[in-house]
């Protein structure tokens, strides 16, 4: 039986989600052997640059993930500001919000998606964000046996946003750092698959 790829999502929110978002893409190498799905909060009835953004970071393509296409490794995946971006088997999954009910819950919405579709093979990773969007998808990719990566926390800097729900939601990340050093440890977990296991924990 071949082997589930491996997908990275990301999830983060505002002006410092995206600058980190951009920080870890560009840490990453030309040839990673993932797929990686972003999702950055967004107001939908805006025009939006972010994959040229993304592009201007990142080694890897950016693509705007179409309804029913088939994931390919080695890209880097994001929806349409009206379309939530979500996993189904190994392909997209735009999921339409006319009435805004995944508003604050799109990276939940990715995240679980994965943590369904994808089990052992999922790497969850929240950044900058306001409230706790992220926090149950991410303890649902644990749950499920993948890894769960957290932005250190900023000292002192009220209110709490997503780095600090999701590590107080239920308390099990296996990584906490900047967004390099989470790079890092992604590419480390893609070199030896035999070092997931649900028990590490590494802190910067």
């Amino acid at each position: 039986m071949a082997r589930k790829p491996t997908y990275v999502a990301i999830g983060a929110s505002g002006g410092e989600g995206l600058d980190d978002i951009r920080e870890l893409l560009a840490a990453l190498p030309r040839a990673l052997n993932a797929i990686v799905l972003v999702v950055l909060h967004r107001l939908p009835d805006r025009p939006s640059r972010l994959r040229e953004t993304l592009s201007g970071s990142a080694h890897m393509p950016v693509r705007i993930a179409a309804e029913g296409e088939t994931f390919e490794p080695g890209t880097i995946y994001i929806g349409d500001p009206a379309d939530h971006l979500t996993l189904l088997g190994t392909k997209a999954e735009l999921v339409a919000d006319q009435r805004k009910t995944h508003r604050n819950r799109t990276i939940d919405l990715l995240f679980d998606s994965v943590a369904r579709h994808a089990g052992r093979s999922a790497i969850g990773i929240v950044l900058s964000g306001s409230l706790d969007d992220g926090s149950r998808g991410l303890a649902a990719i644990h749950d499920c046996g993948g890894v769960s990566m957290v932005l250190t926390p900023k000292r002192g800097r009220p209110p709490r946003g997503m780095p600090e729900n999701a590590i107080d939601f239920d308390g099990r990340i296996n990584v906490i750092g900047s967004p390099s050093f989470i790079a890092r440890a992604v590419t480390k977990l893609l070199a030896d698959p035999s070092a997931r296991r649900n028990d590490i924990l590494e802190r910067q």
